[in-house]
């Protein structure tokens, strides 16, 4: 009895020391993102207040309203949307033509090209920020979408290719070839068959790509120039000047730029959490 009791005090004690320990995580995780929340309905000269105050003395919308009447900063927004947006959809669809061949097919160099693929994972982006800002003065992209698209691919790319590709490992070939039994090809089979199957390593790595584009500041500040084609994150920093910080409105567009992953994440945290499971099965 007294072995049984003690077995089951440890286990109390156990479990009580892990929510002490995900409280506390929780809560240092949180903090910050609770103080960028209250900070965005302080007036200015609030957020330096002492003694600090988690909550607004005066609420404010000032920060907002100042965010949503300014042309330049909801142009930022927009193009945000509009790159991640071109981004995702062209990551996605190169990643399963991609991951299909990969999975399906057998052809010369093709272990070279996957390790090519791999190792560009492993590049650091910042190495290379020089070489691709003189290949996109080169090419006459400077300041424009499609150097902000074609830069981002190039990091999105390994990651949907080499996902999708585990993902389809996962599925039987036996379906490619019932297609093609039925009078269909393999293109057939891919996008009627396959895709709709995979919707949950799709999902996931859609998710993924976006919230690389969308978060991504290095290149977006180095391939651009003017304001109208900043993004959010540029955009926030901008929002520094020589001699004041406008604090409550970083912490609105902060709170603004954070909505829409979070959105997708909890819209699709299902088959997000399935797709990267199910796409590190088998590889």
């Amino acid at each position: 009895m007294n072995n049984v009791l003690s077995k089951s005090a440890r286990t109390g004690i156990t479990k009580v020391l892990v929510i002490v320990a995900l409280s506390v995580g929780a809560l240092y995780a949180g903090f910050p993102v609770l103080w960028m929340i209250s900070s965005s309905f302080k007036p200015n000269t609030e957020i330096f207040a002492y003694p600090p105050r988690l909550l607004a003395e005066s609420f404010s919308l000032g920060a907002y309203n100042s965010v949503f009447t300014s042309p330049d900063k909801v142009r930022f927004f927009i193009n945000s949307y509009l790159v991640a947006g071109l981004v995702t959809l062209l990551t996605v669809i190169v990643g399963i033509l991609g991951g299909y061949s990969f999975s399906r097919y057998e052809y010369r160099f093709k272990r070279p090209l996957n390790m090519i693929i791999i190792s560009v994972q492993a590049v650091p982006p910042i190495t290379l920020l020089i070489p691709y800002f003189s290949l996109i003065v080169i090419l006459q992209l400077y300041n424009t979408y499609p150097a902000l698209v074609l830069t981002y691919m190039v990091f999105t790319l390994p990651y949907a290719i080499i996902m999708m590709t585990g993902y389809f490992n996962t599925l039987p070939r036996e379906l490619d070839e019932a297609v093609m039994m039925d009078g269909g090809s393999s293109f057939v089979a891919l996008w009627r068959v396959l895709v709709p199957i995979s919707l949950p390593g799709i999902v996931s790595v859609g998710i993924y790509t976006f919230m690389l584009a969308w978060n991504e500041f290095l290149f977006a500040l180095t391939l651009t120039k003017t304001t109208d084609m900043r993004t959010v994150p540029v955009g926030i920093q901008l929002l520094m000047g020589q001699h004041s910080y406008e604090w409550n409105e970083m912490m609105a567009m902060s709170v603004l730029g954070s909505l829409p992953v979070l959105i997708l994440f909890l819209f699709f945290q299902r088959y997000f959490i399935a797709g990267m499971t199910a796409g590190s099965v088998k590889g």
